[in-house]
């Protein structure tokens, strides 16, 4: 039975076919009677491809063989099943009935109460005037009904949208706009090419104490209009630094009025999850249901009743001469204008007084033009997920979807949103049944800027920073700590590192931050793999030692285990057998740690054997050729193979 592996590279033959060097590994002899071939006479053919035309293109074809990829690729692209998966729309419009339409409608409705309020508070975290808000809040619906596929998503502003696009436009109103069209762009790009699965490289601690700090920013970015104070900055250190220079500008009205618009909204929100009646939902009568639902609607609608109420309050005031309360000023009637985003600004348009170019633009926005649409595409997938019902999510489409959507905005003057986590709560809450609920959130935000912008303008800032200050509140991920405790205690390192950072530095500094931390956590579990070390008997008598890592041999742990490997053999003295069944890659640098390792024990004259070793990883270990490099597949050969090499056992070197 031959057992030791020597690799030889030979010129194929003139007919084109090959040894199959997978079967190389193998110790079974499988030579067919009276054939005299190896492996029975098993071989391949590389000399031509059948392509679907019947006309044979050989391997030397280059041209051949890309016109047959571009052809199966053209009809895989233009395949029903692929254009239904590409517009969702057409899945679930052909089945749309009255059901589907009641449910869409009380949805939509419902979350377009939500989402005009929110629109007119996330343009103050962007630094953009209060219209911006609502501008960003309308086409991108329509985008989303074609090209999405959650029925909860409810696309437009969002808190993590808004702060990271003020912290990359700086507050003006011609880069924000930039923003969203070249986000949407990259969206739309990164989908085409399938990289949707970059959003993995953001692990859930990342993902946590990067929230976490964003709801503190945000937060923070807000209590200036609480206290009715002026106080900029965009990190969280700089903008509480900010608050304490002017805190005895303290406005006491404002004040008093976000303080009591904060508790308003905290009660109402205990009051939207209060329920009457039996706990037994069969039990309860009629009127249970109306009072639970009354209630339920009241607290979801929380938002536009306070902003309704506040704006009455500062509309009372408007024949005196100074209001009590900050306002956020007019807001200009009627539709944006549909034009293109802007590709260059006047002096006018820039702080410096200056003019700039589009490459000029594109280099002050620097990294927000990665880390608005990853961020984006990280909100929105984590919506999928909690309302998918197991089902899975196609980050891809997502990814096309909402990139379309920012394109979209882009042209009516919006800034960059995406997928809004309590928005799509209130939506699934209210038995949206499919995107095409978007419409009805739509067609309220059309029309409050074509019949109710006036009014809006009586708004007071400190009322819309209590809705913002009671929503984001809750984002913080706190309760994700205990559970991180018991599970894995490392993963509180990367998750506290992204949220100390993103809270002193700038948002996109931070996450790349947690990211790398993260990998460098990786990297570190990879190059220390778990080896366990057993002293056993074979079937034969003959005391051997196994050594089984449990992971892939690459570059970072090849030396970790070349040093355990030779530790532990020249402590024992007894013959090595490395378990190769958890080993499932290896690369070039393992490779020539195994060469070395197989030189060292045959100068030692100590057997070294390798067992269910799989033959693409032999294969890449048998690319140096190395000597004596010996692999075995059944337990019982190992007997024969100590034999073969005449093994006699030595005296025990002691540690």
């Amino acid at each position: 039975m031959k057992t030791q592996i020597h690799t030889q590279l030979s010129v194929p033959p003139h007919d084109g076919s090959y040894d199959n060097e997978a079967l190389s590994c193998s110790i079974i002899d499988i030579t067919a009677p009276n054939s005299g071939e190896p492996h029975g006479g098993l071989r391949g053919s590389n000399e031509f491809i059948l392509s679907d035309s019947g006309k044979k293109v050989t391997g030397d074809d280059q041209t051949g063989q890309l016109n047959m990829w571009l052809q199966r690729k053209a009809r895989s692209a233009f395949s029903e099943k692929m254009i239904k998966k590409r517009l969702p729309i057409l899945r679930w419009l052909p089945q749309y009935n009255s059901t589907d339409a009641i449910g869409d409608l009380v949805a939509g409705i419902t979350v377009g109460l939500t989402v005009i309020p929110q629109a007119l508070a996330y343009a103050g975290i962007a630094g953009l005037p209060a219209a911006y808000g609502l501008y960003g809040s309308f086409l991108g619906c329509i985008v989303y009904i074609v090209f999405g596929s959650c029925k909860d998503v409810p696309m437009g502003p969002t808190a993590i949208a808004s702060l990271l696009t003020f912290q990359t436009a700086g507050g003006n109103v011609g880069k924000a706009i930039l923003l969203c069209f070249l986000s949407g762009v990259v969206e739309l790009l990164m989908g085409l090419l399938g990289l949707g699965f970059l959003v993995d490289f953001v692990s859930g601690p990342v993902s946590s104490g990067f929230t976490s700090a964003v709801s503190l920013i945000i937060v923070t970015s807000q209590v200036k209009d609480v206290l009715g104070i002026t106080a900029k900055g965009t990190t969280f250190i700089e903008i509480w630094r900010n608050i304490f220079n002017d805190i005895h500008n303290v406005q006491v009205w404002d004040t008093f009025l976000g303080l009591t618009c904060i508790a308003v909204l905290l009660i109402m929100r205990i009051i939207a999850g209060l329920k009457v009646g039996p706990a037994d939902d069969e039990l309860k009568s009629k009127n249970h249901r109306i009072i639970n639902k009354l209630m339920w609607l009241i607290g979801t609608s929380r938002n536009a009743i306070l902003v309704v109420v506040c704006g009455a309050i500062g509309y009372s005031f408007q024949s005196s001469a100074v209001a009590p309360f900050k306002l956020i000023g007019d807001i200009p009637p009627g539709l944006p204008s549909l034009k293109a985003p802007p590709f260059s600004l006047t002096a006018n348009e820039t702080m410096s007084g200056a003019e700039e170019s589009f490459m000029e633009m594109v280099s002050s926005l620097g990294s927000g033009l990665i880390v608005v649409p990853l961020i984006a595409l990280m909100e929105n997938i984590a919506i999928c997920k909690a309302f998918s019902n197991g089902k899975p999510v196609d980050a891809t489409q997502e990814l096309i979807a909402i990139g379309l959507a920012n394109i979209a905005n882009s042209f009516v003057q919006g800034f960059p949103g995406t997928g809004s986590l309590s928005r799509s709560a209130v939506n699934n809450a209210s038995g949206v049944r499919t995107p095409l609920g978007n419409i009805y959130t739509m067609a309220l935000v059309v029309l409050s800027l074509l019949f109710f912008t006036p009014y809006f303008s009586y708004i007071p800032k400190a009322s819309l920073a209590a809705v913002i200050i009671a929503a984001v509140v809750f984002m913080v991920e706190v309760k994700v700590v205990k559970p991180m405790w018991r599970t894995k205690k490392s993963d509180l390192i990367p998750g506290l590192g992204t949220f100390i950072a993103c809270l002193a530095l700038p948002l996109e500094m931070g996450i790349l931050f947690g990211v790398g931390l993260n990998v460098v956590f990786i990297l570190y579990h990879a190059a220390r793999p778990k080896i366990s070390v057993e002293r056993l008997t074979s079937p034969g008598g003959a005391e051997y030692l196994i050594i089984t890592p449990d992971r892939c041999l690459i570059f970072p742990s090849v030396d970790y285990v070349r040093n355990l490997v030779t530790k532990q053999s020249i402590r024992q003295s007894l013959p090595v057998v490395i378990d190769c069944s958890h080993v499932y890659g290896a690369d070039f640098t393992a490779a020539t740690v195994i060469d070395s390792i197989t030189q060292d024990f045959a100068r030692r004259d100590q057997p070294l054997f390798f067992y269910n070793l799989k033959p693409s990883v032999c294969a890449i270990f048998e690319g140096l050729s190395p000597a004596d490099f010996v692999v075995y597949y059944r337990e019982e050969h190992l007997d024969d193979l100590l034999k073969q090499r005449a093994y006699k056992p030595k005296e025990v070197i002691s540690a």
